[in-house]
């Protein structure tokens, strides 16, 4: 029994736990993983309206139905409020919800360059309160460009375009300043046309590399934000910024006039003495860049001319390195003004995830050659950093040569070199540029490197793992692990590359092989945001090679780009440059939707509806009789693309095929614009494309359509499965059309694929929606050409650019035939999105059917916007055991075949519901099930 005064000591601790946590009375959930725009604890989001998310956790592993009924927000200007529970800036009082995405702020007007704290509680379903969530932040950036204050500056040096090389170096720039305390508050925002590294005080600040995310500089620049109160002090602050060329000569970014040809930047920097100072709080000192600052060459210089197959490396001169170079004891006598630079360029916030190094890899083998060289096997392809310690004598120039083929010393011209100063010694690392490749060609060395010398890293934007997969199959779980591998090393600076190493382009129609695969496996919701933030700033510039008809509107060097202000779209964002054709513009419609059905996200909907409207308007102008009729140069009408044997046969052409596939995938277009209408209220618009639409279905099947062989155009993979998405056949012809395009996999193709970027897309894309795991299997289990598994045999570490390994001058590191990795979930471990509710508020799991592959097991556990979803199904003697967690908040629908017929009677959390399209359907509460279906 407890003592009276023991009993009291005890009351008070539970009374100030629960003005912390709130009141745990029994409540089945905690809200946790808080996230303000997909990001957890963002900086310098710059919405007034920034929406919130949380995922609920079980409190009792071993319950079921938990569920969320109400929700309650606290967001407070302090973290010492929050902790009271004080919502000082919005207390949301108790909203009767189940939502637990995307939740818009409706507290009082934010303000710039502000810290702002907060934390939710929830209810359950049985209405029990939940502990309150622990703490979150976020801050703002500038909601207003006349808040910003820093000038754009750069170096006098300026690139020549007519030089072979880069002949710039990357330029050093800093600041002094004195105050007269040590602040609590400090962040700096920085933007700027060229990569960035920050550092205060002689310090590096953040891990980011690499950034800012790359975006269209004929338009905008992006800012990060740093946090540095901890790195000021009293007296004496040199604050330094190091600017990298590369994307500021991008040729696609290069402008006739309003911005020099060298990296700039632009920044500023609030200073308080207050952590969380008051709205109207004047700060210490505001530092801004201007012609205050002094700049310096530094040692570093960008070789090549970040141009296609000329991306080149670096070169460090470690004769001109300046040890305290940003630090207060640096003598600035031989530094030269800061030049300013006018620019119309929009500024606003990086809301994604930064560039930061992952996976290091440590080389395999160092060979000797004959020429006194050394080959270093780096055992994987991968694009990145390298890190080389070299020794030699002042003066001796260490060169560096990158490789995807081991009987090429270097390709496309990817190469780096340190020439090594006083101290006879250094190290190479790369700072602003990357390279691609398994392979390093080192040449001027003195002596043999050490094998410990050498290091890797594969360098990717930050966002976090959603996936785990694995089965039965080896050669499945190799093409699994190989599909992710290649998509980590694309995804460099907020969109995917095409390839790392020739173009660097974010391709519209490489982005078809590689979203869903992207969304399935990675949490990429700010990332896909920023991308198509890219698309709206390309539209109304004309493609690669349009008509250029009046140079003096022409902006870029090598391509048309001139500005028309319609709906046209190039066929890269934010890069401009490369062919393509409907399909590559088409992503801005296809994007969205497939981001609105996998996070539930109505605002990326409404967010690029214009843009959905524009593109859509640009093609209709090019039909005549209801088909899309070819329209710009010659690189803007692509089909298929990179086809089995394609670079014989001929891709870029004037063929029926060609033309049929691209009015099925306009058409697609329509239909899938016409779905994102609805959820959006928008009637009018729903009709005329759904109109629009079948007109353009009828023209189609009546121009390309193969009464005798129930096929359209060339019969090829790619036709039967666009016109099949596009519900191009009759409904009477339908199902002889989908027994046409197995009959091509199965008999003329013998089982393996034969489709390219686009038509493979769009087939993987079909038969995952089909529930054809039989189809599918058969063209992921092949080793013989064209197949993954040959790319395997023959020794591939990545996925390559096209189905053939050994012709010259194309990639072994692509975004080409991604699409599988998405199957992996939905398909083989049989995790599908309820097309019915977005987001995975419900989901299906449906393992394929025991004919359909010859996987033994198969399973998953994939982290969804609702939480961690987890499938794991094995047969044996004829029997299916399943294993299932289904997350708090949402319900399962789990289909099986007829003649696996469950015993429930276990579970009060599930209910049998009417057999649907062949399938027994089993509806689970949230919990953690173990099922057996025995013959």
């Amino acid at each position: 029994m407890l003592k009276r005064s023991h009993f009291f000591s005890f009351v008070t601790m539970v009374t100030i736990f629960l003005s912390f946590h709130g009141t745990a009375a029994g409540a089945s959930v905690f809200p946790q993983r808080l996230v303000v725009e997909y990001r957890e604890n963002p900086l310098g989001v710059d919405s007034k309206k920034p929406r919130f998310g949380w995922i609920l956790e079980a409190t009792d592993k071993g319950g079921f139905g938990q569920r969320q009924t109400a929700f309650r927000i606290l967001v407070a200007s302090t973290s010492r409020l929050l902790a009271g529970n004080k919502g000082d800036v919005w207390d949301s009082g108790w909203i009767s919800s189940d939502e637990s995405q995307h939740i818009v702020y409706k507290g009082r007007e934010l303000i710039s360059d502000r810290t702002y704290h907060w934390k939710v509680q929830v209810k359950d379903e049985s209405g029990s309160l939940s502990a309150w969530s622990d703490p979150a932040r976020w801050s703002t950036g500038w909601f207003s460009s006349d808040e910003w204050k820093g000038k754009w500056i750069g170096s006098d040096e300026i690139y020549d375009r007519s030089a072979r090389e880069n002949n710039i170096m990357d330029p050093w720039f800093r600041k002094t300043v004195n105050l007269d305390q040590q602040p609590k508050k400090a962040t700096i925002y920085v933007a700027s046309v060229g990569y960035h590294e920050l550092y205060v005080n002689g310090e590096r600040i953040g891990s980011e590399v690499l950034a800012p995310a790359v975006s269209d500089h004929t338009k905008r620049a992006r800012y990060v934000t740093y946090e540095v109160a901890d790195k000021l002090k009293r007296g004496a602050n040199v604050i330094a910024l190091w600017l990298g060329t590369s994307w500021s000569i991008f040729p696609g970014y290069i402008l006739n006039e309003d911005r020099p040809l060298t990296p700039i930047v632009t920044a500023q920097v609030a200073i308080y003495g207050e952590e969380s100072p008051a709205d109207d709080a004047a700060p210490l000192a505001v530092v801004v860049t201007d012609d205050s600052w002094k700049t310096h060459p530094s040692p570093n210089r960008l070789l090549g001319k970040w141009d296609f197959r000329n991306m080149g490396g670096e070169l460090w001169d470690a004769r001109r390195e300046i040890p305290d170079w940003n630090r207060a004891s640096a003598d600035e006598t031989n530094w030269k003004v800061a030049t300013e630079y006018p620019t119309r360029l929009a500024l606003s916030a990086q809301l994604v995830e930064g560039n930061r190094l992952f996976e290091r890899i440590r080389p395999v083998r160092v060979e000797a050659r004959p020429d006194g060289s050394y080959r270093v096997d780096m055992g994987v392809n991968f694009a990145g950093w390298t890190e080389v310690n070299v020794r030699g004598q002042e003066g001796d120039t260490i060169r560096f040569s990158y490789s995807e083929r081991e009987q090429d010393d270097m390709t496309f011209n990817l190469h780096s070199a340190y020439v090594i100063g006083k101290k006879g010694k250094g190290t190479f690392r790369n700072r602003f540029n990357y390279s691609a490749g398994r392979w390093i060609i080192i040449q001027g060395l003195r002596k043999a490197p050490d094998i410990s010398d050498i290091s890797g890293w594969m360098v990717r934007t930050d966002y976090a793992n959603a996936t785990e997969f694995e089965s039965s199959d080896t050669l499945q779980n190799w093409i699994y692990d190989r599909v992710r591998w290649t998509f980590e090393n694309l995804s460099l600076g907020g969109f995917i590359v095409d390839c790392p190493q020739r173009e660097r382009m974010g391709y519209g129609g490489d982005a078809h092989a590689t979203s869903e695969t992207g969304m399935f496996n990675y949490q990429l919701g700010a990332f896909y945001t920023k991308w198509m933030q890219d698309w709206r700033d390309v539209q109304g510039t004309e493609p690669m090679v349009g008509n250029m008809l009046d140079p003096n509107h022409a902006r870029k060097a090598m391509t048309s780009g001139r500005i028309l202000n319609n709906g046209i779209l190039p066929h890269t964002a934010p890069t401009y440059w490369g062919g393509g054709g409907p399909a590559w513009g088409g992503i801005v419609v296809t994007l969205p939707w497939f981001m609105y059905q996998h996070y539930g996200d109505k605002q990326v909907l409404e967010a690029n509806f214009h843009l959905i409207t524009g593109w859509l308007d640009f093609l209709q102008s090019h039909t005549k009789d209801g088909l899309l009729q070819r329209f710009g140069g010659q690189w803007d009408f692509l089909g298929d693309w990179l086809w089995p044997n394609a670079t014989a046969e001929g891709m870029n052409n004037d063929q029926p095929e060609t033309l049929c596939l691209n009015n099925a995938y306009y058409v697609f277009n329509l239909r899938t614009a016409a779905k994102i209408a609805r959820v959006m209220g928008r009637a009018a618009e729903a009709r005329q494309w759904e109109q629009q639409a079948n007109a353009s279905a009828k023209a189609i099947h009546a121009r390309f359509f193969n009464a005798g062989d129930d096929s359209y155009a060339d019969g090829s993979m790619a036709n039967l499965a666009a016109a099949l998405l596009a519900e191009i056949p009759p409904a009477t012809l339908r199902a002889q059309v989908m027994q046409r395009l197995e009959r091509e996999i199965l008999q003329v193709r013998n089982g393996h694929i034969h489709a390219g970027i686009t038509g493979g897309a769009l087939l993987f894309k079909l038969l995952r929606e089909e529930g054809r795991n039989d189809l599918i299997y058969r063209m992921v289990s092949q080793t013989t050409y064209p197949s993954w598994g040959y790319m395997k045999e023959n020794g591939a570490t990545t996925i390559w650019e096209m189905w053939e390994k050994d012709l010259p001058g194309h990639s072994l590191l692509h975004s080409s035939y991604l699409y599988p990795g998405a199957w992996y979930i939905d398909g083989l471990a049989g995790i599908k999105r309820d097309p019915q509710a977005p987001g995975f508020r419900r989901f299906i799991i449906r393992p394929p059917s025991p004919n359909a592959t010859d996987v033994k097991w198969a399973r998953a556990a994939f982290d969804s916007p609702q939480g961690l979803i987890k499938s794991h199904w094995s047969r044996e003697n004829g029997g299916l055991a399943l294993e299932i967690t289904v997350p708090p908040n949402s319900v399962a629908t789990l289909e099986l075949l007829p003649q696996e017929r469950l015993d429930i009677a276990q579970y009060d959390n599930i209910t049998a519901l009417e057999e649907q399209e062949g399938f027994l359907r089993y509806e689970l509460q949230p919990g953690h099930y173990r099922l057996r279906a025995d013959p």
